[in-house]
């Protein structure tokens, strides 16, 4: 049988005649008729669209319409009203509302811009208007979505509902002199939930009211009703991890007590009858306050910043969630909103002792900052430049505790005079460590000196030093005020800095060096020189002790070196603060040596204490004794 072969002829053939059948068909699709049926089918398309669209309308405004008539006055038919239920749910009527889709209402005032979104109701932009970041940018505690209030709820028929996935109702209206913004959640005219927003003049603190009206079929009351307030904390400040250290949420209890989450990480807490939530951002707070405590508060922060090295917008991420309580089954919450400086004298204003959520220090730190130095440096800055107003307040400081710092001089003073015969004491009961320890303190007894006398001052000066340590942290008057180099008091005062990240050293240090701290390091530095070598000096060194001389001559390079790294970025109104305290010390030492204590009055002095007969009190009886016993003791143990 031959074989069927397909030639080269038939191969063309095909494909000529493959060509002109598509031509054709090319040719009918783009006939007149062709294109005029096409345009016909697509307008009949988008009649089609548009006639299905007004029809779901017509149906959500009948629906809501006899949504409305079947429960106006509570007499609801209760088989329709179950009907309509399930085919839209709750607060169906808000959905045909022309604040569906979307849109803000703003408010403001001399201090406050305010926007509020249509959906959710809640505020979506808070502008200080006062107020600028480092830089130069207007502060915003609110901005791009970084904050959210929501009430959820559960309804009687087995819904779920969150407030910021639904549409509101705005009206702005004036009460006085004041701004009220009216945000309704409908269910019909006569049903729904209001946030109530008013806004006074030339105020930081917005009065909030949460209410509803009607809603007692609604609400499932056996379930609770939540607020949540969260907020990511914006970045103002130029040191990231200065302003982060001083970012951090804070409470009070209804009794007055004032507690705060962790620093740094993350902490999650769950308090009861709170009656103020602060989410603190450095140099401004954002703060929630109610009439009457929250039964609970379930509270959380989450530090944000990884890497304090790289640039950040948010510090921290502040929650929070409470329930509200329903009276007759429904909601009726008075509340504040403050978002404003932290500033002690702004937040008095408001009483609730909001100001108890600015970092002054705890018990005598505190009372001292808010009573001492707040008041004096408030009244200084009155009437000087903030710079020089930090080194007359250190001035004024210096010399209160002057005397403090001369009982001390006297005392290493006295101590030096007496070494040469400790040490004969020490030589003369070598291999008795009881005895020579009796005679030394009863040498310190006759001369009317005593080792411990020259710790005391400093400690004296301890609650000074760390007051004034949380004092300029927290001294809003600072911020922004320049000095000499310094352009800003409240943040570090750099005069070299470069972009490259180096590992550990920019964490610790930063990509600065800022000079107000070095000049600090040095006065440290010659102040450690003249204080440990007075106290070399003096000390006598005890058998089984430790050389004490060595440990202070490193804390003589120590010091410095902890205030050059430590104080790098932080507030060059503290490092100014610690360079001139410094100097006016070394100045108060040496004037106190050269023209107050003349070491041969001393001598004669002490000289004078030995002669007198000595009346020990009972505290030194009664160790005299126990001495005396310890020594009977050990001696009858070595005769056995």
């Amino acid at each position: 049988m031959e074989e069927k072969k397909l030639d080269i002829n038939s191969i063309i053939g095909f494909i000529l005649i493959g060509a002109i059948l598509m031509y054709m068909l090319w040719q009918q699709s783009n006939s007149p008729e062709a294109i005029e049926a096409r345009e016909k089918a697509k307008q009949e398309q988008v009649e089609a669209e548009k006639k299905a669209e007004q029809e779901k309308v017509d149906t959500k405004v009948t629906v809501t319409e006899d949504y409305s008539a079947v429960g106006a006055e509570g007499k609801a038919d209760s088989t329709k009203l179950a009907a309509l239920k399930n085919k839209l749910g709750y607060f169906a009527y808000a959905s045909t509302l022309p604040s569906a889709n979307g849109g803000e209402t703003v408010l403001e005032n001399d201090v406050l811009y305010l926007k509020v979104n249509n959906k959710g109701g809640y505020l979506t932009e808070v502008k200080l208007k006062k107020f600028v970041n480092y830089d130069s940018v207007p502060i915003y505690m609110i901005k791009d979505n970084n904050a959210l209030l929501n009430i959820n709820l559960n309804t009687t028929d087995s819904r779920v509902l969150n407030t910021k996935d639904l549409p509101f109702q705005p009206t702005l209206t004036k009460n006085g002199d004041n701004q009220v913004l009216s945000m309704k959640l409908k269910v019909s005219e006569s049903k729904y939930l209001e946030y109530r927003y008013e806004l006074k003049p030339n105020n930081y603190m917005l009065d909030f009211t949460v209410r509803s009206q009607g809603l007692s079929d609604v609400i499932n009351s056996s379930q609770e009703v939540g607020l949540d307030w969260e907020l990511k904390g914006m970045r103002h400040a130029k040191s990231i991890t200065y302003e982060n250290r001083y970012t951090r949420l804070t409470y009070e209890y209804d009794d007055g007590r004032v507690d705060k989450l962790a620093q740094a990480g993350e902490d999650d807490e769950t308090e009861e009858d709170v009656s103020w939530i602060s989410y603190r951002q450095f140099f401004f707070s954002s703060i929630m306050v109610t009439d009457k405590p929250f039964k609970t508060a379930r509270l959380k922060s989450l530090d944000l910043v990884e890497d304090s090295s790289l640039d950040t917008v948010y510090t921290k991420a502040y929650a929070a969630k409470m329930p509200l309580e329903l009276q007759g089954g429904e909601i009726n919450e008075s509340l504040g909103l403050y978002y404003g400086p932290t500033d002690s004298k702004v937040l008095k204003q408001y009483g609730k002792n909001l100001d108890e959520s600015i970092p002054f220090g705890w018990g005598i730190f505190g009372w001292i900052n808010k009573n001492i130095f707040i008041p004096l440096f408030g009244f200084l800055s009155s009437f000087l430049a903030p710079g020089i107003a930090i080194i007359v307040m250190t001035i004024l400081v210096r010399l209160v505790l002057s005397p403090v710092l001369y009982k001390s001089y006297l005392s290493q003073a006295k101590m030096k005079i007496l070494k040469p015969e400790i040490a004969a004491i020490q030589e003369k009961h070598k291999g008795n460590k009881m005895k020579s320890q009796q005679e030394t303190m009863a040498l310190y007894s006759k001369a009317g000196a005593s080792p411990m006398s020259g710790c005391l001052p400093a400690f004296i000066q301890l609650p000074v030093f760390y007051a004034l340590f949380m004092f300029f942290p927290t001294a809003f008057d600072l911020r922004q005020k320049s000095f000499l180099w310094a352009n800003d008091l409240s943040s570090y005062d750099s005069i070299f800095e470069w972009d490259t990240n180096i590992p550990i050293i920019s964490s610790f240090y930063g990509n600065h060096v800022s000079l107000f701290p070095i000049l600090a390091a040095i006065a440290i530095f010659f102040y450690m020189k003249m204080t440990t070598g007075q106290q070399v000096q003096s000390q006598p060194t005890q058998e089984g002790m430790p050389d004490m001389g060595k440990m202070m001559k490193y804390m003589i390079y120590f010091s410095p070196l902890l205030m050059l790294v430590f104080f790098n970025q932080y507030a060059s109104g503290l490092s100014l603060y610690y360079f001139i305290s410094n100097l006016i010390t070394i100045g108060i030492m040496l004037v106190i040596k050269n023209y107050i204590i003349d070491e041969d009055k001393v001598l004669a002095k002490i000289e004078t204490n030995k002669k007198k007969p000595k009346k020990e009190n009972r505290f030194q009886k009664k160790m005299a004794e126990m001495m005396e016993k310890a020594e009977q003791q050990k001696q009858a143990q070595k005769k056995k």
